[in-house]
């Protein structure tokens, strides 16, 4: 550049400006240019017919008057402060995206240098010789950062990458990462891309000169910060966070425990000394995948006893515990459950934000930024990923453990297998009374002679039950493909636990199904199960259903699913109000905590359930009647309550139910309800704000700041495309290989194997056909398996079996590639993405003040603050 146009542009090409002055010359250059251009652009000028809403506002990506303004006089300027810059060869830009070769130590080296080059003392150092001698301080990354409460502890960086290359650190090179604790500086270059190398360095990618724009971006920042908080409360409060549960503690045991490993079956230990010989001998259990629940006896179980605490069910219809008579006259709950109006005005502030125009704008570049790292990273490393799986010795895709984490119990298993148990007891017993209907009682026979069928006549064809191309959108129809031959007799028959043989059909075909699970060894399966709140009967039936038919096994946990049908129940005079549903589905569960004497097979039934779940058609309309929705007992309409209202009252009663059962000792429950199907958008904004998990979750798509909330929280996603395929969303169109790719916590899941699945194993069927259609490596399958036993309810103990003893710690130092087959490399670089974002929450949000922060997140826990220092009970 000449001098004649390094006098026009002001600037001296030999002088170094510090990087503060060249910023606020550029803005106010930006400035003066915008305003010149408006004064002579009458487009400019505000025009009474255009209204407020359409006016052209500046955001983080877009201004409309510096847009026109640009110039070629301006490009120069930009290009010389580049220049400047870079003139002294500075380490913190680097010269190109794409990492060379080094060996580990140089890296290591280069990083410890850069990480001293930016410590306080240096800088200090720096700032004393002067503004026009000091080294421009050009980093786009963040400098230092600290974690929020309640998120992931932020770690090195470059620690992180180094062991996932080198998979060991010497304690000298540990030492020197740590003093640089809470920093954030990934280094120039990388040795497989997961640093600076794709961008992680250049944090969100806009200048930090622009005021204008880095206000903005504070403001959607701060409003991310606060929906965080708000979830994070409501988390706390339904003790619903990793490590609540108690039976994640190193004490909780379950009758019948599971097996032993098999190399560890029949071996000797020492009582105190692990792994020394000694004269006790492991019992001998019965074979998986044979005698299905022999190894259960009633007699062996202890039931602990009553509890002092006492419970009352509110004027809202909130069931609320109390630690004694007198603290339930005082009012005096162990817990404050949020009020309805404070669960909607919090529901509200979500979905402000998320129809915010710069929000969702900010969103959707942050999701593509990270869908696009993702690429970059598989084009960097697919072939070391290659390499480091094929190190792993006896581990491959089709043994590590996966759950299926969304699936239907009345529809787990296929079509021929359902149709080959049918015609087994055609034959071996057609003159067993099945049926009480129309005053008399029907044989097996006489029910097929009704409908004019035969054991012979009988065919997948026949049965109808797979969801064909005519339930694409018919909801109503895919419900009728559970009546087998179309006939709601014979899913009365065989496919429900409350009929006049006592469900034992069902008991019997899902021994089978759990005798293929446990012969597999490496599927597991959690199971929803209905309770419908028409009678506070149901529990008993369906625990006493469990027990007697003794349907226990290690790979096998159960949902309950509540049916969403008020309405129904409602116009057949069933019910007088929807409190009555509340009490149905509750009550007993507060009867068994407080005595579990006087529900004995219902304490042993919860055990394994993990979880509840809300099912019903989401792309029913809901139609506002009530500016301000009543409580439930004077909800008397025939109109069936919103989604909304149906997920804050089992929020509410489930963490109310959490705070009694953990301070007993018993297992608490989350929430993973159907969300996202179909419908409105909004029901996601529920999931986020009141749920541990989700399953489904295809509308996220549309909802760009909502999925990235997900991203931020991990808040996992049990997806089924073969299922959407069927009824809502075709599978090319299914975002789930995007979400997988943004980093979101997704799994794959079956939800109706007989409705949906053609194999004896729908689950690997699930993951075949998405393998093929998204072209995803055995890594991705390996990850995706990983995820789904991280998302599910089993036991902590159990889950370190399958992925190691650090499963719960996040990175590298969480996995364990033996078991998981999840090379080291592929989880730093998930961790370090995560935490990168996280970051910039805390760079661009640090500053608000406090009356902004009372407004992103008003306290939920003075309302809503549990008893901290309550003695457990026993």
């Amino acid at each position: 550049m000449g001098s004649s146009e390094s006098d026009k542009l002001g600037l001296d090409p030999n002088a170094s400006t510090s990087n503060d002055e060249s910023a606020q010359f550029l803005h106010s250059d930006d400035s003066s240019t915008s305003s010149l251009v408006n004064e002579e652009d009458p487009d400019s000028t505000e025009s009474a017919d255009i209204l407020a809403r359409d006016q052209q506002l500046k955001t983080p990506t877009y201004d409309y008057a510096y847009e026109k303004s640009m110039s070629h006089a301006e490009a120069k300027l930009f290009y010389q402060h580049h220049q400047l810059s870079t003139k002294s060869g500075d380490n913190t830009v680097p010269a190109s995206p794409v990492p060379t070769a080094r060996s580990a130590a140089d890296s290591h080296e280069e990083r410890a240098r850069t990480a001293s080059d930016f410590s306080p003392q240096h800088k200090n150092q720096a700032a004393q010789k002067g503004s026009m001698t000091a080294e421009p301080e050009w980093n786009l990354g963040p400098s230092s950062y600290h974690a929020a409460d309640g998120m992931h502890d932020v770690e090195d960086s470059h620690l992180a990458d180094h062991t996932a290359r080198n998979h060991a650190v010497s304690s000298g090179a540990a030492q020197a990462a740590q003093t640089n604790q809470g920093s954030y500086l990934p280094g120039a270059e990388s040795l497989q891309g997961t640093g600076q190398g794709i961008g992680m360095s250049q944090g969100a990618g806009f200048a930090p000169g622009d005021d204008a724009v880095t206000s903005e971006l504070k403001a959607v920042y701060r409003k991310i910060k606060g929906l965080l908080d708000r979830r994070s409360k409501y988390m706390e409060l339904s003790l619903q966070r990793p490590g609540d549960d108690p039976r994640d503690q190193a004490g909780w045991e379950l009758y019948p425990p599971p097996p032993e490993p098999a190399w560890d079956e029949g071996k000797e230990y020492h009582p105190g000394n692990v792994g020394g010989p000694s004269d006790v001998v492991v019992e001998k259990r019965r074979k998986m995948g044979e005698n299905i629940g022999e190894d259960f006896d009633m007699a062996d179980v202890t039931i602990p006893g009553e509890s002092s605490y006492t419970y009352r069910l509110d004027h809202s219809s909130v069931y609320q515990v109390y630690e004694s008579e007198s603290a339930a006259d005082r009012q005096e709950p162990l817990v404050d459950i949020p009020s309805l109006r404070d669960f909607y005005m919090d529901l509200d502030a979500v979905v402000d934000v998320s129809t915010d125009g710069p929000a969702k704008s900010f969103a959707f570049k942050r999701l593509s930024y990270l869908e696009g790292k993702f690429q970059l990273y598989a084009l960097l490393n697919e072939y070391q990923e290659i390499a480091d799986s094929k190190k792993v010795p006896h581990r491959d895709f089709y043994n590590v453990r996966k759950v299926d984490t969304h699936v239907h119990h009345s529809a787990c298993m296929n079509q021929k297998h359902l149709l080959r148990f049918i015609k087994s007891k055609m034959r071996k017993s057609p003159d067993e009374v099945v049926l009480f209907r129309d005053g008399k009682h029907l044989t097996l026979r006489e029910v097929f002679e009704s409908i004019n069928l035969t054991a012979y006549d009988l065919s997948i064809d026949t049965l109808d039950m797979h969801a064909h191309t005519d339930s694409f959108h018919r909801f109503d129809k895919f419900n009728l493909k559970y009546n087998p031959v179309g006939e709601s007799r014979l899913r009365e028959i065989f496919l429900k636990t409350d009929n006049y043989i006592k469900g034992r059909y069902l008991a019997e075909i899902t021994k089978e199904v759990i005798s293929d699970l446990e012969s597999s060894k490496y599927q597991m399966a959690e199971w929803r199960i209905s309770i419908y709140g028409r009678s506070i009967q149901e529990w008993d039936k369906l625990a006493a259903w469990v027990v007697d038919n003794k349907l226990f096994s290690p790979n096998v946990r159960w949902l309950i699913q509540v049916p969403r049908l008020y309405d129904v129940y409602k116009s057949s005079g069933m019910m007088e109000d929807f409190e009555q549903v509340v009490t149905n589905v509750f009550q007993p569960l507060f009867e068994v905590t407080k005595d579990p004497s006087s529900h004995p097979k219902l304490h042993i039934f919860l055990q394994r359930v993990v979880g509840f779940d809300s099912v019903d058609d989401e792309s029913k309309t809901e139609r506002r009647l009530y500016r301000k929705y009543p409580i439930p007992r004077e909800w008397n309409t025939k109109q069936n309550p919103p989604y909304s209202y149906w997920l804050y009252f089992m929020f509410a009663n489930i963490a109310s139910l959490n705070q009694w059962r953990q301070r007993r000792g018993f297992n608490t429950f989350v929430l993973r309800p159907h969300c996202g199907e179909a419908g409105d958008p909004d029901h996601l904004a529920v999931g986020f704000l009141c749920c541990h998990s989700i399953s489904h979750g295809i509308l996220l798509r549309k909802v760009p700041l909502l999925q990235y909330l997900y991203y931020l929280n991990q808040i996992g996603i049990a997806m089924s495309p073969l299922s959407n395929n069927a009824l809502f969303l075709t599978y090319d169109k299914n975002p789930f290989a995007s979400f997988f790719r943004r980093g979101l916590n997704v799994s794959l899941s079956t939800d109706d194997p007989l409705q949906f699945a053609f194999t004896k194993e729908p689950l690997i069927e699930e993951y075949s056909v998405a393998a093929q259609i998204y072209k995803f490596s055995a890594v991705d399958m390996c990850e995706l398996a990983k995820n789904s036993v991280e998302q599910s309810g089993f036991e902590l103990s159990l889950k370190q079996r399958w992925l190691g003893s650090n499963c719960g710690a996040p990175g590298v130092a969480g996995n364990n590639v033996a078991k998981s087959n999840v090379p080291d490399i592929r989880e730093a670089f998930r961790h370090e993405t995560l935490m990168a974002e996280l970051s910039l929450i805390e760079r661009y949000s640090e500053g608000a003040s406090a009356e902004e922060r009372n407004i992103l997140a008003p306290g939920l826990l003075h309302k809503a603050s549990v008893k901290t220092g309550a003695p457990s009970e026993n």
